[in-house]
């Protein structure tokens, strides 16, 4: 059992006998105690006292050792854990329940001072028969057209369904078509959710606002499944963690001030930091999807199997998602129909863009397209125009040093010029990466040709 696992399990033992979550502290002491930490260790990351972490703990240790018929203490609780999924594992395998990451099936039977032992996720065929959906996608843009992506949906759905990732940043360049990934995503598995919403942030600029506004949806829906009429509300971690849901945040950038270097926020959308930063590392059963031109800067890009954060860098459509847009606005397949695609980087609103000036001038691509000429039809420069506004100078500076070379530049010749220091250079390029602007293979950088053409004529 890997760290996140072992804190499902936990949280759900102490659920039935409480019938509550683990607290804040309760999760750092275990949190702690998987890492080999001692109780000042944990004390001090936590910042509270030494006492009141072993205080924690010491309840944390009677709970489970009630529960599990044994002696658990912040020696053993690992090894108890383990000893745990085995005995669930072996008993229940003829039913097949899924208890973590091992597979049961059969009806709904549980193992003793576990009644609820499958992941909050999983429901069985009559739980959701009868679970109450409560959904909130008013603000969720149409499908539209949707050109397949099988692998990237695959890779969100595995992410959320199957390995419960709390936190998912959904990014890219403008047009390449992130909102619209999302939206067929949530159209496949809203409904393995007690709730899902889609908000866009333009329309939430406070932390206080967006946060009233999603507790007042728990609250309405709390009211019409119970009998009390005067419901305390609680703190919005403590609705994601008594509920399963699926919250999406679309237009993410708009957090973020503009001609600062990537993921800087704005004065008034600062709170939202310490949201992202609780959804991330605050035991829970709900997943926050973030959607937009940039990410948190503490997001990191984070590679293990095992990890509640996750990040996805959205890339083009293939050659025959882009024949598939060509084909819509009456263009005939040709020789350069492919090299089109790569010219402009499978990019959605691209294509269509460029396709649209294409059918209207009445031509084709080889004749107004020949070689690698770049046409920037005026919507085009609208969008690309909305994109270079965010960018810092350093970022611009930068840009214009990649738009002179027509081939991908070693990251030391960068390093050589003589107009940016190399500390700012290496973090404006970092910055332009995680804008999806500027592409790297190993230590070699480049622009696409629409951005080189568009930063040559008109950005710088």
């Amino acid at each position: 059992m890997n760290l996140k696992e072992m804190l499902h399990l936990a949280d759900r033992i102490v659920f039935e006998k409480t019938g509550q979550h683990l607290e804040d502290l309760q999760e750092a002491v275990l949190r702690g105690t998987l890492e080999r930490e001692t109780y000042k260790h944990i004390a001090k990351d936590f910042d509270c006292s030494e006492s009141s972490a072993r205080n924690a703990g010491s309840e944390l240790w009677r709970i489970l050792s009630e529960e599990l018929g044994e002696d658990v203490n912040k020696n053993n609780f690992c090894s108890a854990m383990e000893r745990l999924q085995i005995s669930i594992v072996s008993h229940f395998a003829q039913d097949c329940v899924q208890i973590s990451c091992v597979n049961y099936c059969g009806e709904a039977r549980h193992p003793p001072n576990i009644p609820n032992s499958h992941p909050p996720n999983q429901e069985t065929s009559n739980s959701k028969q009868t679970k109450t959906l409560h959904q909130d996608l008013s603000e969720m843009p149409e499908l539209g057209d949707f050109y397949d992506r099988p692998l990237e949906l695959q890779t969100l759905t595995t992410w959320i369904l199957q390995q419960h990732s709390r936190l998912i940043t959904l990014t890219g360049i403008s047009g390449i078509g992130k909102t619209t990934l999302a939206v067929q995503l949530v159209q496949q598995i809203k409904d393995e959710f007690e709730y899902a919403v889609w908000y866009t942030l333009d329309e939430f600029p406070t932390l206080e606002k967006f946060q009233s506004n999603l507790i007042q949806l728990f609250s309405n829906s709390e009211k019409q499944n119970s009998s009390p009429t005067n419901q305390k509300r609680l703190p919005l971690i403590k609705y994601l963690q008594n509920h399963r849901c699926l919250i999406v945040l679309d237009d993410v950038h708009n957090l973020f001030c503009s001609g600062e270097l990537a993921g800087k926020y704005k004065p008034e959308s600062e709170d939202y930091r310490c949201l992202f930063k609780q959804i991330e590392k605050l035991s829970h059963q709900s997943c926050f999807l973030l959607i937009g031109w940039e990410q948190p800067r503490e997001v990191s890009q984070v590679k293990s199997q095992n990890t509640s954060i996750r990040t996805f860098q959205l890339k083009g459509l293939d050659i025959a998602a882009g024949r598939e847009i060509l084909r819509d606005y009456g263009l005939e397949e040709s020789d350069n129909t492919e090299a089109l695609i790569h010219r402009y980087q499978g990019n959605p609103l691209w294509l269509k863009s460029v396709a649209n000036l294409i059918q209207d001038l009445g031509g084709g691509v080889t004749e107004l397209l020949p070689n690698d000429t770049i046409l920037l039809p005026e919507d085009l420069k609208d969008v690309l125009q909305q994109q270079f506004d965010r960018l810092s100078e350093l970022e611009k500076q930068v840009i214009s040093l990649l738009a002179k070379e027509s081939q991908p530049i070693n990251r030391a010749k960068l390093l050589e010029n003589d107009r940016i220091p190399a500390s700012d250079l290496l973090n404006a390029l970092q910055s332009l990466s995680r804008r999806g602007l500027i592409e790297q293979q190993a230590n070699f950088y480049t622009i696409s040709p629409v951005l080189r053409q568009y930063a040559i004529a008109y950005a710088v």
